[in-house]
């Protein structure tokens, strides 16, 4: 039943992501709920909520869109990139078959670690159990906020992702005794650095060999194409998706261990990728024409551009905000690598 919801959901995200193409590129969600909701209604039999919920998850999708399509001109007009972005030439499609469900509405948690959800056949009661400190925290009157129905299809179990919100008290810039600057690379994945000049390096080189073995598998695959090679890419997409998440969870939890009672400053990267992308360059001989990028510049943008550096950020961000103690902000990458002449 939870399957068959999912699928339904699924479909219907896809149907209105047509509608909302070819209708100009709708994101209005109010406009694509009241075009859309009978037919969502008649063709998947979905409940009210979730039928209230396609059109919205829809429109965030167009919204973000149009917001890196305009980010585009923009990089375009200043020279940064040549390339025109491709996003909403079609209309985007829902692969991955998860479930959006809305506190009080399609879900609610009941005594005893059970929780009831709502399917197509209506609701159905379920015992649920998680880690400890998640399930404590559901039970202790925490904001419940909404969640995600994900299969996990390997193991056959299906995984509620509740979001809770927490008020969590944030101290004061002023009143952390200590400083600690987080740098991010490829070399070292971060490196942490005091004003007492302790350092610590966490090496990427291990991860990055690994990531370089997807990518070589990626490029096979794809030059096959077969469906099989397909599904092969996918799959090897989500391991190599985990391993990053992985690596910089483990990260993150050790410099904010490693770091309490401290302010802790990340670098702010916005548009670093194009910043440090390695360009075809001139001829020196008669200035005509322009150089191929070399293999070992392409390895480097693909380095660059393929680690979630702004992931990392977030995790230090709010595993700093859940212990208390400590306080992430971002600052301006410009000069953070020079030491100061007066004070070291």
């Amino acid at each position: 039943m939870l399957r068959q919801t999912q699928l339904a959901y699924r479909d219907a995200l896809n149907y209105v992501s047509r509608y909302a193409f070819e209708h100009g590129k709708l994101s209005n969600a109010e406009r694509l709920r009241q075009a859309t909701y009978k037919e969502m209604r008649a063709l998947f039999h979905l409940p009210s909520q979730m039928a209230c919920n396609v059109p919205r998850q829809v429109a965030g999708t167009y919204k973000g869109l149009w917001t890196k399509l305009r980010q585009n001109l923009v990089h375009r007009k200043a020279g940064h990139t040549k390339k025109r972005y491709k996003g909403l030439d079609k209309p985007p499609k829902y692969i991955s078959p998860t479930l959006t469900y809305n506190y009080g509405y399609d879900y609610s948690f009941k005594t005893g670690q059970q929780v009831s959800v709502l399917t197509l056949q209506g609701r159905i009661i379920l015992s649920y159990q998680g880690y400890d400190r998640h399930v404590s925290l559901i039970q202790q009157g925490a904001t419940i906020g909404g969640a995600k129905l994900w299969y996990d299809k390997p193991h056959k179990q299906f995984y509620l992702l509740v979001s809770l919100e927490l008020d969590l008290p944030e101290p004061i810039p002023e009143t952390l005794p200590d400083v600690v600057g987080v740098d991010v690379g490829m070399r070292y994945l971060a490196a942490t650095a005091t004003t007492s000049n302790q350092s610590h390096f966490y090496p990427g080189k291990r991860v990055r060999a690994q990531a370089d073995h997807y990518a070589r598998l990626r490029k096979r695959l794809q030059k096959k194409g077969t469906r099989s090679a397909t599904k092969r890419m996918i799959v090897l997409g989500g391991r190599e998706r985990r391993l990053k998440l992985q690596v910089n969870h483990s990260i993150a939890k050790s410099i904010v261990a490693t770091h309490p009672h401290t302010l802790i400053g990340l670098e702010e990267l916005t548009g670093i990728r194009e910043r440090t992308k390695r360009r075809k360059r001139r001829r020196k001989k008669n200035g005509k024409g322009t150089e191929p990028v070399s293999p070992k510049a392409r390895r480097a943008n693909r380095h660059a551009s393929r680690w979630a550096f702004a992931e990392l950020h977030g995790m230090i961000a709010y595993k700093a905000a859940l212990s208390g103690s400590s306080l992430a902000i971002k600052v301006d990458a410009d000069y953070t690598s020079q030491t100061c002449p007066l004070c070291g």
